[in-house]
């Protein structure tokens, strides 16, 4: 079922479409137009494979495909020897397609660099890794870069239906219902892939039980769990881990909790969860509930003396309540802002009644607040060479109210504005 036109891809309308980035490059046959490389990033079963496909059958180029797993240097200066010869020939230099390009060494990504700024070989590289992480920056200064689409349920189903009826699938020996298509998609996890193999597992099931119709039991039978889309040391990993903490901190416990159940299912380790809290608590909430950090620091010890998959419950527990818990980063925000005027250069001498050097008149005229009225000395505690400075900002949120209330009595005390 893979495609075999630009019109049969489905779900990638922002790269293929007429006006897209290489509409017109799989447009025009000649082998003489000029092809540019490209670097195709999205996950597994969006169509990176087909699209190098197709731009090389478009363009009437030798295909030469390379998987980054096994791949040798001497592989690809054999690959590059082949497009010189075509290139010599007058049938345009090759398209060399590299799957799972992030896989390759900095040596071999290197091996091919000249080659590509050259124009010898046309690259074409896949991955499913984010390139600005996985690839040299040579390598993406030299390439096009191309995101591809997750696809969605409603195109799978319409996949799916093709599948049914095409002479390369099913040929209409087999219908399914709408419920078993719905189904296949939606555990699909975006991957064509993954739906077409699940369907053919699921007409073999029904042709076994002399049923001409697909249901959702064959469905049920063939992926009983949907596909977990995670990768813990991957793309995936940083995106969700991101919209983890962006939903807590925006206060949205079901969607924290569904892309902490999406780490869970994948496999993050459970540690790695439990010290993002401990962050987030410190960071997004601070002073607004100083409990929070103790909660998140107690599940931290929790899960690492558990495991799983018990510690899954105190992790629910303690992101359902910094969900919920007010929000406030003014103590993250006012370290960084005594640190950015230290690294500026204020850093004055200790004033002379602080100091503890022992020497004469070292702390001769500091105040011990507890020996005098309302334990508080309006004495100074930094040097005011370039006027008074503000670090901490209090936000009027949850329990900071009431340290926003006591702070400014104390301003009002020393006599500052």
């Amino acid at each position: 079922m893979r495609p075999t036109s630009l019109s049969d891809v489905l779900g990638q309308a922002e790269v293929l479409n007429p006006s897209g980035p290489i509409a017109s490059f799989m447009g025009n046959p000649k082998p003489s137009q000029a092809l540019p490389s490209l670097l195709l990033y999205g996950p597994p079963g969006t169509g990176k494979t087909t699209i190098a496909r197709l731009l090389a059958r478009s363009s009437s180029r030798r295909l030469i495909e390379i998987s980054a797993i096994n791949a040798t240097v001497k592989d690809l200066r054999e690959a590059m020897e082949l497009s010189r010869s075509d290139s010599a020939s007058g049938k345009g230099p090759a398209v060399v397609f590299v799957d799972e390009i992030h896989r390759f060494s900095k040596v071999q990504q290197e091996s091919l660099l000249l080659a590509v700024e050259d124009g010898e070989i046309v690259l074409v590289g896949a991955t499913t890794e984010n390139p600005l992480y996985a690839l040299t920056s040579a390598m993406i200064s030299r390439t096009s870069l191309l995101r591809l689409a997750l696809l969605s349920e409603e195109v799978l189903e319409q996949l799916l239906e093709r599948a049914l009826t095409d002479e390369r699938g099913l040929n209409s020996k087999l219908t399914a219902t709408s419920e078993a298509l719905a189904l296949i998609a939606r555990r699909a996890g975006g991957d064509a892939r993954k739906a077409l193999t699940v369907l053919e597992a699921a007409g073999l099931a029904a042709e076994q039980s002399s049923s001409i119709e697909i249901q959702v039991s064959d469905i049920e039978a063939a992926m009983p769990l949907a596909l977990a889309r995670y990768d813990a040391t991957g793309d995936q990993h940083y995106d969700i881990i991101s919209a983890f903490i962006k939903s807590i901190r925006g206060s949205d416990p079901d969607a924290a909790l569904h892309w902490l159940a999406r780490m869970i299912a994948g496999g993050e380790d459970p540690r790695f969860i439990a010290r993002r809290l401990v962050i987030l608590a410190s960071e997004d909430i601070g002073l607004a509930d100083p409990s929070a950090l103790a909660l998140a620091n107690a599940t931290m010890n929790v899960v690492a003396q558990i495991g799983m998959p018990e510690g899954r419950i105190p992790l629910s527990s303690c992101v359902i309540y910094l969900a919920l818990a007010p929000k406030s980063n003014s103590a993250y925000l006012a370290i960084n802002a005594a640190l950015a005027d230290v690294e500026a250069g204020f850093t004055p001498a200790v004033p002379a009644h602080l100091r503890s050097s022992g020497l004469a008149g070292d702390g001769k005229d500091y105040e011990y607040p507890h020996d005098l009225e309302g334990n508080f000395s309006s004495q100074s505690y930094l040097p005011e060479t370039e006027g008074p400075k503000t670090y901490y900002v209090p936000k009027a949120n949850g329990y900071e109210s009431t340290l926003l209330e006591r702070l400014r009595r104390l301003i009002e005390l020393r006599g500052k504005k």
